[in-house]
């Protein structure tokens, strides 16, 4: 098992010692900073990253099992179409509650309360912020799962008025109601662990996630057909609570170094309600996409729906991969933030948005060069037939294109909120992009289909992340707009020959496996060369990171 990062080693916690016996302090005897008080060194961020991305990528993979079993035990048409209606659920409440919205105001909170707890504040800010949030969060999201439950033929018929059969799709959404209160709960672990710079078992819930699906599809799909993966998202949804909250109790219960016993209590700390609502309806607007392309596929021929899904968890990946350092950064913003330190927050975010736009356009090259090669060799068994194949590749390589913009997205957001102050800006930005993914798809689903459901997706979170980058300043952490544009330029020159080179010749060879090989290791090679003639700056740190996480893996196989 991969160790916490932020577990110091015993000569990082050697000099502190040291150092108290030299400089014994007045007041009070000298402790060890604890690992999160004390700035983060290179060290840290590099082994954090390490763990963040071995278990994603484990994640990741474990997905895309997942998704292969849902094709290949149940293909591609009606009864894979109601599951997906219902998928919409633990989607939503993923994004709400787990990967941004919730996190948003969390983590700024906690970091704000670690900060408080270094200054010395009475009592315990951050029991103090647990008492006040935890209860109060959780009955929310207790009454929302129970709500949903009761009103899922409601649901259905909105967001898919066009399913033949939607009786299915019912009980599927009233098994997955239930991931509301446990991905609210996990949402919050994972927060607060963070927070704390713990990132093991934040970084495993997604793997357990996937095996709780991809085990009840076998062991209940003779049963319960496509039901069995919704009562899978039921049970994943428990073990991501279950394997967070062991180290969740130890952070909150540990006792402060260096503090008297009888130290008075600190009042409970309510979250910051305006902050809470507009993360949240960020995070809702930016999820509703899904919404509008579901809606607009439901009045299509069977298995649309299913070809947007698996194009999308596949053209994705190279997006979530670039955002494993920013899962790990965001809590430094928030906390440099917290401490004052503007520009050690905004070369952060800076550095950031290089690396991320670097690791993504690479990813998208590949993606739009093997898009039939991964397809097939994914999905192309049982119940996916070669059509399903073309038809997803087709979508999968329009929808490529706005992933640069998801990530910039993901990314830029964060700094509006790692301040811990309510912004309305982007909601604004986010509600401009999915105005122009509704009309634009409205205007395209009848003569493209999927294709041009596909194009609006890409167009409105495009659309989002240029607003967001033109609206940074006052409003969140003041990065240099000029110098980033140029910046991202730069691996964005190198993506579009590498992917035409990539799909040459990715469509020589006649079998899927070797087309893969070739076409990825073309676009790899061209996109190197041209990054590195550009002088991407994102593009040496994602070479040392790829060289440490090579040297870090084979050396924990081999030894």
């Amino acid at each position: 098992m991969l160790p916490d990062p932020a577990q110091p080693s015993a000569a990082d916690q050697a000099q502190p010692r040291l150092a108290g016996r030299a400089h014994p302090p007045a007041p009070a005897p000298a402790q060890p900073p604890l690992p999160e008080h004390a700035p983060p060194s290179r060290r840290f961020l590099a082994r954090a990253t390490l763990v963040t991305a071995s278990l994603s990528v484990a994640a990741a993979l474990l997905g895309l099992v997942r998704d292969q079993s849902l094709a290949r035990l149940f293909g591609a048409g009606q009864d894979t179409d109601s599951f997906l209606v219902a998928w919409t659920v633990p989607e939503f409440a993923a994004t709400l509650l787990i990967e941004d919205g919730l996190a948003f105001a969390l983590i700024p909170a906690f970091s704000m309360a670690l900060a408080r707890r270094a200054q010395g504040s009475p009592g315990d800010p951050v029991r103090s912020l647990v008492a006040g949030t935890l209860p109060r969060l959780a009955l929310a999201f207790t009454a929302v799962g129970t709500l949903l439950a009761l009103a899922a033929p409601q649901f259905v018929e909105a967001i898919a008025p066009g399913l033949p059969d939607p009786s299915l799709a019912v009980d599927c959404t009233r098994l997955t109601a239930t991931c509301v209160l446990s991905f609210g709960l996990a949402g919050y672990c994972s927060a607060a662990l963070r927070a704390h710079r713990r990132f093991l078992a934040p970084a495993a819930i997604y793997v357990v996630y996937n095996a709780g699906i991809i085990t009840a599809m076998f062991t209940l799909g003779g049963r319960w057909g496509v039901r069995s993966a919704a009562a899978g998202v039921a049970a994943g949804g428990c073990l991501m609570v279950a394997v967070q909250l062991p180290s969740l109790i130890r952070e909150v219960c540990r006792r402060r170094t260096g503090r008297a016993d009888a130290e008075p209590v600190a009042a409970a700390q309510p979250l910051d309600v305006p902050l809470l609502a507009t993360v949240l309806l960020f995070a809702l607007c930016r999820q509703s996409q899904v919404l509008v392309e579901r809606f607009l596929a439901s009045v299509l021929p069977s298995g649309a729906i299913s070809h947007l899904n698996y194009a999308q968890k596949v053209a994705q990946i190279p997006m979530t991969l670039s955002m494993m350092l920013c899962t790990v950064t965001f809590p430094v913003v928030a906390r440099a933030l917290a401490d004052g330190d503007t520009e050690r927050a905004r070369d952060r975010v800076e550095r950031d948005l290089a690396l991320a736009a670097c690791l993504v356009l690479l990813g998208t090259a590949a993606v739009v060069a093997c898009a039939p090669q991964l397809i097939g060799l994914l999905f192309q068994r049982g119940a996916f037939t070669a059509q399903d194949t073309a038809a997803t590749a087709e979508v999968m390589r329009v929808y490529a294109l706005g992933l640069l913009g998801q990530t910039l997205t993901g990314v830029l957001v964060r700094s509006y909120f790692s301040a811990g102050r309510a912004t309305w800006y982007p909601v604004a930005a986010m509600t401009a992009g999915i105005i122009a993914t509704s009309w634009i798809g409205a205007g395209t689903v009848g003569a493209w289909g999927v294709t041009g459901i596909a194009a609006a997706n890409a167009t409105g979170i495009t659309l989002t992340a240029v607003l967001l980058l033109a609206g940074m300043g006052s409003r969140s952490v003041p990065i240099r707009t000029g110098p980033v544009l140029r910046e991202l330029s730069r691996p964005l020159r190198a993506a579009v020959p590498a992917a035409v080179a990539g799909g040459v010749v990715a469509s020589l060879p006649s079998a899927p496996l070797a087309g893969l090989a070739a076409g990825g290791a073309t676009v790899t090679v061209v996109f190197v060369l041209l990054a590195w003639a550009l002088g991407a700056q994102g593009f040496a740190p994602a070479l040392r990171s790829v060289r440490t996480l090579t040297r870090r893996l084979a050396h924990a196989v081999l030894r």
